[in-house]
C-alpha cells in the first residue's frame, strides 16, 4: 500500500473515531427520550404525529407484536412505491414524460428501497421521474434506514432489560429516529455536498453543444424502430456524429445525502457516485465515506451507553475497525499491483502511463486507486452499495475484498443497525463458542445464552448464506440466468455470485457486467432481499424478547469479560469462522481461480 492509501484510512478512521462518541451518545439520549434540546424542539411534530396515527408512544410492545408492526409498516411502504413508479407518468414532476418501468423492474425496485438494498437494475436518470425519486426512492432510503436502527435498538433494550416482557415501541422508535437522527443529517450534508457541486433543481434536462463532435457506429434501425439487418442476418451498422450532449439534471444532494447516511446507495444517476454530479470533489468524496460509515460506527457506543457499560461498545467497535484495515488492505495492495498481463506484453512507457501505479480501469481519474479501494471496501462493509468506481473491473483478488465483506453478513461496521445487531448476535454465537470449550454456561452482558437464543442466533445467521448460494446455483443452472452473463468463465460466474450476495446483504452495489434487468433476474433478486431482510430481523426481535425476559446474572470470578483483546479476538474469529465456512468454495469457483489463471503465465 501506498503512503496516500494509509494517509487517506488514517483520515477516514481518525475523524470517525472523533465522531464516535458525541453522535453515539446522541443517539443514546433520543433513543432514551432524554430531555435534550432537539427533543424539545420537535416534540410538538412528534406528538402530532402520534395524534393524527393514534399511536400511544408509552405502550411497549412485545417482540411479535413489535415484529409484525415492523413487517406491515415495510409491506406497505413497499406496495406504495411499486403504484407510485407504475403510476409515474400520470403524475407530476416529470419533465422528461418518464413513461412507468416494466412490472418486473418496478417489482424489484420496491423490494430494494424498502430493504435497504437499493440495488437498480436499470438506469435511474433514464426511469426514474423527479416524483419517483424523492417520494418513492428518498422516502424509502429514511424509512428503511430507521428500521434497521430500531432493530438494533430493541436488541440492546433485550440485553439492557431483565425479567420484562417488552422491547419498545416500533412506533415511537421509527419517528424518533426519522425524526431527530435521520433528516438533521441529511440536510447537514446535503447542503455541505451542494456546496461541493453536486445540483439539487428541478429543471428539465439540458442539451449542451460539446467541445469536440463524437463520431461512432451503431445498428440502424426501420421506420418502426426495430432493428435493421441485411440479408445474411447480419446487424447494417451506421455512422452518427453528434455535437450535442443531454446533461439530466434533478434533486440528487437531497438524495445523495440519506443515501450515505442511511448506508442505501442507490444512485440517483447510473454512475452512482462517479457521476461529477453526484460526487464532484475529493471533499465531497470524502464527506460521502465518512457519511457511511459514521452511523454504523457511532452505533457501537450507543450500545455500551444504554448497557451501561461503554468497554463492550468499544470492544464491538474495535473488532469491526480490524476486519475493516485487513480487507482495505487487501482490496488496495492487489489494485496498487495491477494487472500482470499487461506487464508481460512489454508495452512502451507511453502506454503504462495509462495505469499509474496499478490496475486504472473502472475508476475515476478524479480518485484513483486508493480512494476507490477504500470506497469499495467501505460501501461493502457497511451495507450501502453505493459506489465511486466499478468493482467489475477491479482485478480478481481486488475485487473478492469487497464481495467478501458482504460475506461476512456486512457486520464490519456493517449497514445503519443491522451492522450492530448482525455483530452482537455473533458476539452470542462466540460466547456460546467458548462456553462450550471452557465447560461452563455461555452468558452475555448477564444473560445465559441458551437454546432459544441459539436457534435464533444461527437462522438469524444461516439464512442469508443459503438464499445466496441457492439463488446463484439455480442462476448459473437455467438459461434465464445464463443469459445475462456477458463474460463466460470463472468471472461470469463472479459476477452472478456477486449479484446474490449483494441481495442476500442488502448492499446493492453490482459488479455491473451482469445483465439483470430481466424478469428472471429482477424476480429471483426481489425474493432473496426480502428474506434476507426480513427473516435474520424477525429472528433477531426473537433474540432481543427472550433475554429481557431473563434475569441478569451476578458477576463471578468465572464470568467471561467481554470487552478484552480476548473477547476482541473471539469475535473476529467467529465471523471469519462463519465466513469462510461458508463461502471459500464458491470464492474458489470465482475470484480465486480467476486470480490463478492471470497469474499464470
Amino acid at each position: 500500500m501506498t503512503g496516500e492509501s494509509w494517509g487517506l484510512l488514517a483520515l477516514l478512521l481518525g475523524v470517525t473515531l472523533l465522531c464516535v462518541k458525541p453522535l453515539g451518545l446522541y443517539m443514546a439520549q433520543v433513543m432514551e427520550g432524554a430531555p435534550i434540546w432537539p427533543l424539545r424542539v420537535g416534540g410538538g411534530l412528534e406528538r402530532l404525529i402520534y395524534r393524527l396515527c393514534g399511536i400511544d408512544p408509552g405502550e411497549e410492545m412485545g417482540w411479535k407484536r413489535y415484529a409484525i408492526a415492523l413487517l406491515a409498516f415495510n409491506a406497505l411502504g413497499a406496495v406504495l412505491l411499486y403504484a407510485l413508479q407504475r403510476l409515474q407518468y400520470f403524475l407530476p414532476l416529470n419533465p422528461q414524460h418518464l413513461s412507468a418501468p416494466s412490472p418486473d423492474s418496478a417489482f424489484n425496485t420496491a423490494i430494494s428501497f424498502a430493504t435497504n438494498t437499493n440495488w437498480q437494475s436499470y438506469t435511474p436518470e433514464t426511469t426514474m421521474s423527479y416524483l419517483s425519486q424523492m417520494a418513492g426512492l428518498a422516502v424509502q432510503n429514511f424509512l428503511s434506514a430507521a428500521t434497521g436502527i430500531v432493530v438494533a435498538i430493541a436488541l440492546i433494550r433485550g440485553l439492557a432489560r431483565h425479567t420484562v416482557k417488552v422491547i419498545g415501541n416500533f412506533w415511537a422508535d421509527i419517528t424518533r429516529v426519522t425524526l431527530y437522527v435521520l433528516l438533521p443529517i441529511a440536510f447537514v450534508l446535503a447542503l455541505a455536498l451542494v456546496s461541493q457541486g453536486v445540483i439539487q433543481n428541478f429543471s428539465a434536462y439540458k442539451s449542451a453543444t460539446m467541445v469536440e463532435p463524437v463520431t461512432y457506429r451503431e445498428q440502424a434501425t426501420n421506420a418502426a424502430g426495430d432493428p435493421e439487418v441485411d440479408r445474411t442476418g447480419k446487424p447494417v451498422m451506421r455512422t452518427v456524429t453528434t455535437r450535442t450532449q443531454i446533461l439530466p439534471m434533478g434533486p440528487v444532494a437531497s438524495q445523495e445525502a440519506i443515501k450515505e447516511f442511511g448506508t442505501n446507495g442507490g444512485g440517483f444517476f447510473n454512475a452512482n457516485s462517479a457521476h461529477p454530479y453526484e460526487n464532484p470533489t475529493a471533499i465531497s468524496d470524502l464527506l460521502e465515506m465518512l457519511a457511511i460509515i459514521l452511523i454504523p460506527a457511532s452505533l457501537t457506543y450507543t450500545f455500551g451507553r444504554l448497557v451501561g457499560d461503554p468497554r463492550q461498545g468499544w470492544a464491538v467497535l474495535a473488532a469491526m475497525t480490524i476486519l475493516f484495515v485487513l480487507l482495505y488492505s487487501l482490496a488496495n495492495y492487489n489494485e496498487q499491483v495491477g494487472n500482470p498481463r499487461i506487464a508481460a506484453l512489454g508495452v512502451s512507457e507511453a502506454a503504462t502511463a495509462l495505469q499509474p501505479g496499478g490496475n486504472m480501469e473502472g475508476k475515476e481519474a478524479r480518485f484513483g486507486i486508493a480512494a476507490s479501494t477504500l470506497f469499495a471496501t467501505l460501501t461493502t462493509a457497511t451495507s450501502c452499495g453505493a459506489v465511486n468506481s466499478m468493482h467489475d473491473s477491479f482485478t480478481p483478488l481486488g475485487g473478492m475484498a469487497p464481495l467478501f465483506d458482504m460475506m461476512l453478513g456486512e457486520v464490519v461496521f456493517g449497514g445503519v443497525g443491522t451492522g450492530l445487531y448482525s455483530m452482537l448476535i455473533f458476539a452470542i454465537i462466540g460466547v456460546f463458542i467458548a462456553g462450550l470449550m471452557i465447560g461452563r454456561t455461555p452468558e452475555y452482558l448477564g444473560k445465559k445464552i441458551e437454546s432459544f437464543e441459539m436457534k435464533m442466533s444461527a437462522i438469524a445467521i444461516l439464512v442469508m448464506p443459503f438464499i445466496v448460494l441457492l439463488g446463484a446455483a439455480v442462476a448459473v443452472s437455467v438459461k434465464a440466468g445464463q443469459a445475462g452473463v456477458a463474460n463466460p468463465g470463472a468471472h461470469g460466474f463472479s459476477e452472478i455470485l456477486y449479484a446474490f450476495t449483494s441481495a442476500g446483504n442488502n448492499n446493492g452495489s453490482a459488479f455491473a457486467g451482469l445483465s439483470a434487468d430481466t424478469p428472471f433476474f429482477n424476480i429471483a433478486l426481489g425474493i432473496v432481499m426480502w428474506i434476507g431482510r426480513y427473516w435474520p430481523i424477525v429472528a433477531v426481535l426473537a433474540v432481543a424478547g427472550s433475554l429481557a425476559a431473563k434475569r441478569r446474572i451476578p458477576v463471578t470470578e468465572g464470568t467471561m469479560p467481554t470487552h478484552g483483546p480476548t473477547f476482541i479476538i473471539l469475535l473476529i474469529g467467529t465471523v471469519l469462522l462463519v465466513g469462510a465456512l461458508t463461502f471459500v468454495p464458491a470464492l474458489a469457483l470465482g475470484p480465486i481461480v480467476e486470480h490463478l489463471m492471470l497469474w499464470s503465465h
